[in-house]
């Protein structure tokens, strides 16, 4: 009768020691779940990009008009592996993207500079595709060989960019980073080229042009695939 009294207490304490054992691993596993959950809302969303290796690779939406092939503005130079993404402002307030892009149309007649951009952005957010992003563009100096740049149009002198705007570079500034393998670490200022006060609203105000990658970042987070 002993025995089986000892038997029987010995089985009830396995089972209390498995139950607190499996308590225990719920409870680890509890922890480290909302370790990483913090840790993941720690972390900039450049980081999550990268770590989690998210990209974006929808077109936007584009009003493909290429220029004509001439020596002044679209020289049919082959681009090499694009290493980077410039963004400039048109400096030319209250333009649509079609008139920037038919005054880099024009130059094949009138010759007065060299001049053009692979993507042109309006104010009201339309993009305009000027130039295969397999050619060189005239603008962003030393660097369009392995450059692709982004004009953007403004309405006013402070070189500010409407929303619509804003948007829609951020969506094309995503695409052309997923197209081309490269992270926010590659999108610069024309200014980072040639100290050039260009895009001016990102270049007076520093702040702005980071919270534009960080914008950017989140954009990938929020619509890319990994």
């Amino acid at each position: 009768m002993k025995r089986r009294k000892k038997a029987r207490i010995t089985i009830n304490q396995r089972n209390r020691i498995l139950i607190c054992i499996a308590v225990v691993v719920v409870v680890l596993v509890g922890i480290v779940a909302i370790v990483r959950g913090i840790h993941k809302r720690n972390l900039s969303a450049f980081e999550q990009v990268e770590q989690e290796g998210f990209v974006y690779t929808d077109q936007p939406d584009m009003d493909i008009d290429l220029l004509t092939p001439n020596e002044y503005s679209r020289p049919q130079i082959a681009l090499d592996k694009v290493k980077g993404v410039v963004v400039h402002y048109t400096a030319n307030p209250g333009s649509s993207a079609k008139q920037n892009r038919d005054y880099f149309e024009g130059l094949k007649d009138s010759h007065i500079t060299k001049a053009s951009a692979h993507f042109v952005i309006g104010i009201d957010g339309e993009i305009v595709q000027c130039i295969p992003t397999a050619e060189i563009a005239y603008a962003s100096n030393s660097r369009n060989q392995d450059t692709v740049a982004i004009e953007c149009c403004h309405p006013d002198k402070t070189g500010k960019f409407t929303d619509a705007t804003y948007q829609s570079l951020i969506r094309l500034t995503a695409f052309l980073l997923g197209k081309f393998d490269l992270t926010t670490d590659d999108v610069i200022r024309h200014y980072d080229i040639t100290g050039k006060n260009c895009p001016k609203y990102f270049v007076e105000n520093e702040s702005a042009w980071i919270d534009f990658k960080e914008d950017v970042n989140q954009f990938i987070l929020e619509n890319g695939e990994t």
